[in-house]
Order: structure tokens, then C-alpha cells, then sequence
């Protein structure tokens, strides 16, 4: 997964912002986070796993959801898997 094109993640004083010419998201720490680990080098279930880690599927299943929402957004787009390292 990675960034649409024309989309940055940035932070000011009041704490992270997704940037586009559809103007500033305000986000979370937490939308940030997953958000930071869309650099086109991991797949979904890669994002998924390393915010998760050791959590429940219940928490899984909420980054899922958000992952969801931010692709309907316009926000990221899905690549078909992560580069061979």
C-alpha cells in the first residue's frame, strides 16, 4: 500500500495532517501511524501486522476498517505486494 498521489502526511503544532489539494485532514496519532507505514514497501496484511503485533483480532480488524475507509478516501491505493527486498 502507499500514498495517493498529491497526499503527504505531515505534522504541525497541533499534531499530524494528511496534506492534499483537497486541502488538511486533521488525524490521529494512531491514523497517522498506520498511514506511515503506506511507503509501497508492505503489503496490507504486512501494515496490518506491525501496527497490531500481539494485539487481538478485534484491534486487527480495526485497522482493516480504517485501511478501508482511508482507500475509499481517496487516500492510499493498494500495490500488489511489497518489493522483493
Amino acid at each position: 500500500m502507499i500514498l495517493a498521489p498529491g497526499r503527504q502526511l505531515h505534522k504541525d503544532a497541533a499534531g499530524p495532517v494528511l496534506v492534499s489539494r483537497a486541502g488538511p485532514v486533521r488525524l490521529n496519532a494512531s491514523a497517522a501511524a498506520i498511514l506511515e507505514l503506506c511507503d509501497g514497501t508492505r503489503t496490507r496484511e504486512e501494515i496490518i501486522a506491525q501496527t497490531v503485533g500481539s494485539g487481538s483480532e478485534g484491534l486487527a480488524g480495526d485497522v482493516r476498517e480504517f485501511l478501508d475507509a482511508a482507500s475509499r478516501r481517496g487516500w492510499i491505493i493498494e500495490t500488489p505486494g511489497a518489493p522483493p527486498a
